[in-house]
């Protein structure tokens, strides 16, 4: 059985530390989205401002814009993980029901 050495347990801590920080870093620096694009098999069925408050049907889907977010309110999909993700509001941030092939994208 291996012991661990002093320097192993800094460099592991260290490292931990750095990957934490850079991600509060990454998150930090995400600016707060502009617009909203709803895509359906390849095709832009909305674009519009994610300050405007809208509900937007699909044949299996309802997309929700409520102040300043956006998310996916029901889907037909078994698994409902576009539903479980939750609400996003940042630039690069998505929602995506592979299954009904619809993706949300703040821009």
């Amino acid at each position: 059985m291996k012991i661990l050495k002093k320097t192993d347990v800094i460099l592991s801590i260290s490292l931990i530390l750095i990957s934490v920080l850079g991600f509060f870093i990454v998150e930090l620096m995400k600016k707060d989205g502009k617009t909203v694009v709803v895509k359906q098999n390849n095709s832009v069925v909305y674009e519009g401002k994610i300050s405007e408050d809208r509900e937007i049907p699909l044949k299996h889907n309802t997309v929700k814009i409520k102040d300043g977010k956006v998310f996916m309110k029901c889907a037909d999909c078994k698994n409902q993980i576009c539903v479980k993700s939750g609400k996003i509001s940042k630039s690069g941030e998505t929602v995506v029901c592979l299954p009904n092939r619809v993706i949300i994208e703040i821009e």
